[in-house]
């Protein structure tokens, strides 16, 4: 699929982020960098990592219509670093100036059912899944996908939050009311467990255009239900690498992405690959683009919205990134101090437990 180019923004624009955290801070960073500045909207953009390094923030609620008009008409276009941002709310500002990723990328993207119909319907294999609305569909579900399977919320729930592990279908009432089924609004869907060799990611980025960037795929390990190491490239086979790239450019060309997008894969023992997530905006897994990359991935997304060519995603290192969870911060003396180790901090003052307060990345030559 192509498209049609963006106008391009020069220098001196200003780009709309919605959200706050840390990965809107890294962009602003990257869109700095290029003479660009940002506006940050958020509920909690007050003193946030987002807005502590961008030119303006305002904080207001999503649904607040007369803040979001008076925000799209002082930006020249506007992107998110999470996708959760309500469909309405990307509507409403679509009236007033650009928004990329638009509406129907984040309608697939905030749903698991949305997300794994629409892989499913792109002929991309995923784990087993079934949807689930009651106690009584988890238990019919595990007894469709297998004993050993996962419950999950289909919105919101991440870094392990929303989901709960089922053994067997007697466990269902429990799991459906430990990921708050029965509350208005609450879906579940449940996903059988597939043995895998790794986890691995790719991050593409595209332009209006059409034309694409991938980084090569990455190995991604977790503990706890959170990200806690990327190693850069995957050790898997280049066959496993070049279909795992080839699944991340069908889905961003299918969604008609403008901007960048992460696909999260299980290799099977014999190299397949199957989708388990995708999040249309800068990753977790993609932060070893920040020193190990002719351009990083926030770059990218700059790049992407305001109309520009995209970057080089050549790799000038290997690298291994690992994150900063709660006290793990605390480290940050003997880190500066390791020679390597580039140190990246969000600013956010309270270390809580799951809590992501950094990373650190070390380079080591290209295998």
């Amino acid at each position: 699929m192509t498209g049609t180019p963006l106008p391009r923004l020069a220098p001196g624009s200003t780009i709309g982020m919605l959200g706050a955290g840390q990965l809107g801070r890294m962009t602003a960073l990257a869109a700095a960098r290029l003479g660009y500045t940002t506006h940050v909207y958020a509920p909690d953009a007050a003193d946030s990592p987002a807005s502590q390094v961008s030119a303006a923030a305002t904080v207001a609620d999503w649904d607040d219509l007369d803040a979001l008009e008076r925000f799209a008409r002082s930006v020249d276009v506007v992107t998110l670093e999470w996708e959760n941002v309500p469909v309405a709310t990307v509507e409403h500002l679509r009236r007033f100036t650009a928004v990329h990723p638009g509406p129907n990328v984040l309608s697939v993207a905030q749903d698991r059912i949305a997300e794994k119909s629409f892989v499913n319907a792109l002929g991309i294999a995923t784990a087993p899944w079934r949807p689930a609305g009651s106690a009584d569909d988890v238990a019919r579900a595990v007894a469709e996908v297998g004993p050993r399977c996962v419950l999950k919320s289909t919105r919101l729930g991440y870094d392990g939050k929303g989901q709960a592990r089922l053994d067997g279908g007697d466990g269902a009432a429990a799991a459906w009311a430990a990921i708050g089924g029965g509350k208005a609004g609450v879906e579940g869907i449940v996903e059988g467990f597939v043995t895998f060799a790794c986890e691995v990611s790719v991050i593409v980025a595209r332009g209006g255009d059409g034309a694409m960037v991938a980084y090569p795929a990455v190995e991604n390990r977790h503990k706890d239900g959170i990200l806690d190491v990327t190693i850069a490239p995957a050790r898997v086979t280049p066959e496993t690498a070049a279909e795992a790239d080839r699944v991340a450019r069908r889905i961003a060309e299918a969604l008609d992405l403008v901007g960048v997008l992460a696909v999260e894969m299980f290799v099977t023992p014999d190299g397949a690959v199957l989708v388990n997530e995708m999040a249309p905006r800068p990753h977790n897994s993609g932060h070893w683009t920040m020193d190990a990359c002719a351009s990083d991935q926030f770059e990218q997304l700059v790049r992407a919205v305001c109309g520009l060519p995209l970057g080089s995603v050549e790799r000038v290192a290997d690298a291994e990134m690992t994150n900063l969870i709660g006290d793990d911060v605390l480290r940050w003396p003997e880190l500066l101090a390791e020679p390597g180790a580039r140190l990246h901090l969000y600013g956010k003052a309270e270390a809580r437990p799951g809590r992501k307060m950094g990373h650190v990345n070390r380079l080591v030559p290209r295998r």
